[in-house]
């Protein structure tokens, strides 16, 4: 999947011709995990680009990106597979009324087959690799989850107790990742690259808004990725994010603004913060956080 892709700074600059700005750890992560066929954990707070690092990685690599959104209570029939009991009710009647003796054993092999299969995202990608499978925000699922993915990130391969084993041609670029909302067993972990993203620093976050927005002028983006930084170093409910600065450069841009103040600012932080007790408290220091 690497292709001519020799190095770190190779990759990244591929993640830039999408609009992904990956720093050196990142690049490396991601250049590990391709080169050594390893799935590549990422942790990190809301915001820092790990679902954005999947989807790039996808685009950049041109491989289809097969996302799992995990989300508490989350089992084998939505992730991996069911059967279309429908199409199999179907198939037995249509047995049933046809000429001749029905076999019963025959009759009940013939409804797990992969006609009545239908498969999931986990399945999809073990069938579809290449392609980049995204287990996005694991830690909201639960440890029975965990446990079911390790035969997956071991082997590449899943067993369907009806159907058999079902194994990847070409392994596919696993991305998981983890706002860190509980801590995901060392069983998981330890079958993966491991990276934390970090918030990017001050010239990273304007060199983002420059290139995701290349109308906004260098004066605003440096304004609204420092306005950012100040924001995140506040007790807030939700720090913003990469994506949250984005909004924030876009909507001052729509407004006409070229100066982020005081006043613009006011007007504008629904964009860049998204609970109301969070917009109350900025609120009160938009002086102090905005003084020329």
């Amino acid at each position: 999947m690497t292709g001519d892709l020799g190095s770190p700074r190779e990759l990244a600059r591929t993640l830039e011709s999408v609009g992904y700005l990956a720093d050196d750890g990142v690049a490396t992560a991601a250049f590990l995990a391709l080169r050594m066929q390893r799935p590549l954990f990422c942790e990190g707070e809301p915001g820092t680009g790990k679902t954005s690092l999947a989807v790039s990685l996808a685009r950049g690599l041109g491989l289809p990106l097969i996302r799992l959104q995990c989300h508490e209570g989350i089992d084998a029939a939505q992730a991996l597979y069911e059967w279309d009991f429908p199409r199999q009710l179907l198939h037995l009647r249509a047995l049933e009324a046809g000429d001749g003796g029905l076999d019963v054993e025959a009759a009940e092999q013939s409804l797990y087959t992969e006609r009545f299969l239908l498969a999931r995202p986990l399945l999809l990608a073990l069938t579809s690799a290449p392609c980049v499978l995204l287990v996005d925000e694991i830690d909201r699922a639960d440890d029975e989850f965990e446990a079911f993915l390790l035969q997956l990130l071991d082997e590449n391969a899943v067993t369907i107790p009806e159907f058999g084993e079902v194994r990847a041609a070409q392994p596919p670029l696993v991305v998981l990742t983890s706002n860190r909302t509980r801590e995901v067993h060392d069983a998981l972990k330890r079958r993966c690259l491991y990276h934390w993203l970090e918030h990017p620093d001050l010239a990273r976050e304007v060199a983002i808004l420059r290139h995701r927005l290349p109308g906004i002028g260098e004066r605003l983006a440096t304004q609204v990725a420092a306005a950012v930084h100040r924001l995140r170093e506040l007790e807030l409910l939700k720090p913003p994010g990469v994506a949250e600065s984005l909004d924030w450069a876009m909507a001052l841009d729509t407004l006409s603004r070229t100066d982020l103040d005081a006043e613009s600012a006011a007007e504008t932080l629904g964009a860049v913060l998204k609970y109301s007790e969070d917009i109350d408290r900025v609120r009160a220091k938009l002086d102090v956080l905005f003084a020329q």
